[in-house]
């Protein structure tokens, strides 16, 4: 059970990292809005495949997208037909291998699950599993444990599946040497360049070249629509900025947050211990706290006696030996009483006798490292003001919208009530903005309606995110149209004389080669010879690259040459091939293994393929293009 919850803790991190992903990106949402879950986009042996089946997979593919890029997914990405059907197929695959695990009794047993869920720490509190904190993160991604698990259960399923082609794929020692030394062969190559620029003297345009090109290509010379506007945003931040909190206030939400805002800090503390423990007489505490207290004052007079007067009186034996050093330890480390007062002394200080269940200390705090409240007092301060701002935004909302409506021929009277600045947002298209805040498609789409452009009306209060509201006006609208010839045709001229030269370019170069290849000699300046590898390729582009390894290594010198994208024909050179040694263990088995999980994956679509040939999978794609317009 353990190999089972260890090798697959890294599928339910990449569950939960899926499920706890809002719709927050473009073009997810949209499946939701007036949705018809009752329309299905197909079926695999007779078993509905939902639209909101179809949504949760997009979520999931969106996640995946978000990570591998390192940011937001592209507009319109997530609406390409390419991705639409790779969802779909991901959904049929699982199906098929669902119904694969379920015929084999390839079966994940309810221990196995509650183990893994048990061990993810963002269902812990203090160490441990809480069903409570379990169900209630659940509830907010709108889920049942029922739901979740049974979702978790099939993927592990699924991937029990994947993981007998990945036992099995067997890969020799020798392909995996053979593609080892292919990879690092180095192949010494000169080039010669031949440039487009040295033709451009030989062109000669047809005399309406230029015009032909222009009215058969009215696509390139399209202007778009675009609008340069004004703008007014309404922020939480800036209503926190115009809350005021006391510093009072301040230390009182930093004490009441300590477990959020004093993360990291830890202190070093010293103590004497009386004991006297729960079981003590009412005579045996007084009698503990009175010397306690008789410690405290020589402490008092005498600070640097701390140590001494630790070393032989306290009757903690782990610290007394040491002064009665504790050593640093982070809040709640500590018991109540006395963890309370540690995170309340400043450093140097020595406390009052505190009381706890072990009995009565006297204690030095000795140093502070980490976060403390003039660490993050800025931060509990805005908090504090973002949390007191909520309500009024709320308020003030609802305000912005009346009046962006109701006095809609200017944004002034909504930015004088609301001690806002009206700004430039300058231009904008139907399908972006230059102003990243104004780049979202339901703000775009407002600035373009009639009732903006036409009417001259501030557009409605738009939520674009990051508890940000927007109105917008048009200052200037220029319609779509095409660049008069007069403004284009000297760029046309140059790059038909630019295509035309990179032609004659590339057929001197190709009469080159055939002689070189024949064995004749040829005027051509070569570059000084580089070592190129298929791993590293000394600036080589992949195409020519690619030239250079095709070449027989046999029958050198050989030549080869490729048009670059510049316009440019290159002659390439090998005159020589340097074999690397046999490799080591190490990077044979690495290599070992990656042709594995190749052959491993080529093997489960292979099947998965099989599967589906017997299969009754029938798909209707056009719904989702349908319930996209709605």
């Amino acid at each position: 059970m353990f190999d089972f919850v260890h090798k697959h803790k890294m599928l339910i991190q990449i569950v939960l990292a899926v499920i706890f992903l809002p719709f927050a990106f473009f073009g997810v949402d949209s499946y939701f809005r007036s949705s018809d879950f009752g329309v299905d986009i197909g079926s695999v042996n007779g078993r509905s495949i939902t639209q909101q089946e179809y949504a949760q997979a997009l979520q999931e593919r969106q996640a995946a997208l978000q990570r591998m890029i390192g940011g937001s997914v592209p507009p319109g990405l997530l609406d390409s037909p390419e991705i639409k059907a790779a969802v779909v197929d991901g959904i049929v695959r699982q199906r098929l291998l669902i119904d694969r695990a379920v015929s084999g009794r390839i079966l994940v047993p309810d221990s196995q699950l509650q183990q893994l869920i048990a061990e993810q720490p963002v269902f812990l509190e203090a160490g441990k599993f809480s069903n409570a904190r379990y169900a209630e993160i659940l509830k907010r991604q709108n889920m049942t444990p029922i739901q979740f698990e049974n979702g978790l259960r099939r993927d592990l399923m699924v991937e029990r599946v994947n993981d007998a082609y990945r036992s099995t794929a067997i890969v020799s020692n020798a392909v995996a040497d053979r593609l080892l030394r292919i990879n690092a062969q180095q192949r010494e190559v000169s080039q010669s360049v031949i440039e487009a620029q040295r033709f451009i003297t030989g062109v000669k345009l047809a005399d309406d070249a230029v015009k032909q090109y222009y009215d058969s290509h009215q696509e390139e010379f399209k202007v778009p629509e675009r609008a340069r506007v004004e703008y007014l945003a309404l922020s939480l931040d800036t209503v926190a900025a115009q809350t005021e909190v006391s510093a009072d206030e301040v230390r009182q939400h930093y004490e009441q947050n300590l477990k959020q805002f004093a993360k990291g800090e830890e202190r070093q503390a010293s103590h004497i211990l009386i004991t006297a423990d729960a079981s003590a007489s009412a005579e045996q505490k007084a009698k503990a706290r009175a010397q306690a207290e008789s410690l405290l004052q020589q402490v008092r007079k005498t600070p640097a006696s701390f140590a001494d007067l630790a070393r032989k009186n306290s009757q903690d034996p782990g610290s007394a030996v040491k002064g009665g050093d504790l050593g640093f330890f982070a809040r709640g480390a500590m018991v109540g009483p006395f963890d309370n007062a540690v995170f309340a002394m400043k450093t140097g200080e020595i406390s009052a006798v505190v009381e706890s269940q072990f009995g009565f200390h006297v204690i030095k705090l000795v140093a502070v490292k980490g976060r403390g409240f003039e660490d993050v007092r800025k931060q509990v301060e805005q908090d504090l003001k973002r949390q007191r701002a909520g309500k009024r935004f709320a308020e003030l909302a609802e305000q912005f919208s009346n009046l962006a409506f109701e006095q809609g021929d200017s944004l002034k009277p909504a930015a004088d009530a609301l001690k806002l600045t009206v700004q430039n947002g300058g231009w904008a298209g139907r399908d972006a903005a230059e102003n990243k805040l104004l780049n979202n498609p339901k703000l775009l789409q407002a600035i373009f309606s009639d009732e903006v452009v036409k009417n001259k009306r501030n557009s409605e209060v738009v939520d674009v995110g990051a508890n940000t509201l927007i109105s917008a006006r048009v200052v200037e609208h220029s319609p779509a149209g095409v660049f008069p010839f007069a403004d284009v045709s000297a760029g046309i001229t140059k790059q038909l004389t630019l295509k035309q030269a990179a032609q004659l370019a590339a057929n001197h170069g190709r009469e080159l080669l055939a002689k070189l290849k024949a064995g004749e000699a040829v005027s051509a300046d070569w570059a000084s010879a580089r070592l190129v590898s298929r791993k590293d390729a000394q600036g080589y582009s992949a195409p020519e690259l690619a030239e250079v390894f095709k070449l027989d290594a046999g029958k050198l010198p050989g030549y080869a040459g490729v048009e670059n994208p510049r316009g440019a024909f290159v002659l390439l050179k090998v005159t020589r091939t340097v074999e690397v040694e046999s490799p080591d263990a190490n990077r044979r088995k690495a290599a070992v293994d990656e042709l594995r999980q190749v052959v491993a994956q080529e093997q489960s679509n292979a099947f998965v393929g099989h599967l589906k040939s017997k299969a009754d999978v029938k798909l209707h794609l056009e719904r989702l293009e349908q319930q996209k317009q709605q």
